[in-house]
């Protein structure tokens, strides 16, 4: 009988320290202060012993991506940190948002690799990523199959995928699996997908001989894990809020017994002190800039629900206000930390959209707002879960969009109004947006970017306002 131990981390976000998180309750939620990666590296290391050398520590990716930290150094901050992690591997998805070229600068400087076998050059159909890597850990050959994120040439800015191709990767998969038992003879193989829960489950349903799927991308807090088709899927959170851990008791190849555990990230857990010092030295040049408060709060500003976030409302009304519009999009976005009532300061600005780009004006006929919000819907509940391409439900401002998520595709936009009016098909509407994501290039004329960005918005409007003042109907409505 052999022991195996598998440690994810998903999802980081570029999360280096403790942060305000949401956990829910039979009341609805409170607030925890979780995470940290000198925490994180205390719970590795005694898994570590645990494991007498039998653990392997894996990386679904978007870890480089999603903070100021991350954003203004393209990375490049938190690579002494994820080795220092000692991880063993890593897919990815955000990563890219440093254009290929910059990612793989980036990915040049860790100590482990990145697995992407869906991940494919243009010029000559040629990987651009290993595929799959074989490690030896306590007498067992363990094979390991990275899936990046395969939106990221389809939905994303083309900056970001510009020379590669994107593969849902079944096939990929499947042949990499295939190699790894007759070639390598491995006894267990293993899946770091960046695919989302979703798509995992139907990818265990579609390839047989997978054992473990290390899920990512959906932030999914899972306190048990799946098993489909043999192969035990579990994922992680967010923000380094969790860390994941699933010990395997394995005979002539054959999972005969596991253990999960959704471990939080809380002060239960010591900081590592040679982590807390990696963490201190990235930290310490921005901490008096990110501390400046910029506006208050009296309600929980979050992205934990499907229809509206109150974060996202927020973000919403400043650019609308920059803009000078009624209508407002951004995009459905998952990641962000919460920001509990109280302060709101320049740091839960970045991490409400860490990108900073221009605010955006564009004319929109009716007919394309509701033909985006039909597109959206279907990237986001499409029945053929590799078809879900998007985040949450786009967020929308100046509009009240009644929907039936069971309609069909095309469908599931009931009824939608401006102010107690329906929206005319062949009137124009003038709307802000940020980001490509917000409102696809594709759509709508007159497009222009204003000269402000969001942060800049964000502060001016929280200059004149408290969050939480007043009643705020969601805009989407499930009917």
């Amino acid at each position: 009988m052999a022991h195996l131990t598998l440690l994810q981390l998903n999802d980081l976000h570029g999360y280096l320290e403790p942060h305000p998180e949401m956990v829910r309750t039979g009341g609805g939620g409170r607030f925890e202060r979780l995470g940290g990666l000198a925490r994180i590296a205390s719970i590795f290391a005694e898994a570590r012993v645990e494991a007498g050398g039998a653990a392997l520590t894996l990386d679904n990716g978007d870890t480089f991506h999603g903070s100021y930290v991350a954003l203004e150094s393209k990375g490049e901050a938190l690579v002494p940190l994820m080795n220092a992690l000692k991880i063993d591997a890593m897919t990815a998805h955000w990563e890219f948002a440093y254009g290929p070229a910059g990612f793989a600068t980036l990915a040049a400087q860790l100590d482990y690799p990145v697995l992407a076998a869906n991940v494919f050059r243009k010029a000559d159909g040629a990987p651009a990523f290993d595929g799959r890597r074989v490690f030896d850990r306590g007498g067992l050959k363990v094979g390991v199959v990275g899936l990046a994120c395969p939106i990221v040439d389809k939905t994303m800015p083309p900056s970001f995928s510009e020379g590669l191709r994107f593969e849902i990767g079944v096939e990929e998969c499947r042949d990499h699996i295939k190699a790894l038992r007759s070639e390598d003879g491995v006894d267990l193989v293993v899946v770091l997908s960046h695919l989302g829960f979703p798509q995992d489950v139907q990818l265990a349903k579609d390839i047989d001989g997978v054992d473990v799927i290390l899920s990512g991308h959906t932030h999914n807090r899972m306190h048990e894990p799946v098993v489909v088709n043999g192969a035990i899927i579990f994922q992680s959170g967010c923000h380094g809020a969790f860390v994941g851990r699933l010990d395997l008791e394995v005979e002539t190849g054959r999972i005969v017994s596991h253990r999960h555990q959704l471990i939080p990230v809380d002060d239960g857990w010591p900081e590592d002190p040679e982590m807390a010092a990696l963490v201190d030295n990235a930290m310490a040049p921005h901490r008096d800039k990110l501390s400046e408060m910029v506006g208050h709060t009296t309600i929980p500003l979050h992205r934990y629900a499907m229809p509206s976030a109150p974060m996202d409302d927020v973000l919403l009304d400043a650019i609308a206000a920059a803009a000078e519009v009624e209508i407002a999009f951004s995009n459905g976005w998952r990641y962000g930390a919460p920001v509990a009532p109280g302060p709101v300061t320049l740091n839960d600005l970045y991490n409400i959209i860490p990108m900073n780009p221009p605010v955006s004006r564009v004319d929109l006929t009716g007919a394309e707002i509701r033909e985006l919000l039909e597109d959206n819907l279907e990237r986001t509940f499409a029945a053929d879960p590799y078809a879900q391409m998007g985040g949450y439900i786009k967020r929308c401002r100046g509009l009240t969009v009644f929907v039936k998520l069971e309609n069909p595709k095309g469908e599931r936009v009931d009824r939608l109004f401006v102010g107690d009016e329906p929206v005319d098909p062949e009137r124009v509407y003038p709307c802000a947006f940020v980001t490509t994501q917000g409102v696809p290039r594709r759509y709508g004329t007159g497009r222009r970017d204003l000269q402000i960005d969001a942060i800049t918005a964000l502060r001016r409007w929280l200059s004149r306002n408290v969050v939480g003042d007043g009643p705020r109907p969601p805009s989407v409505i499930v009917v």
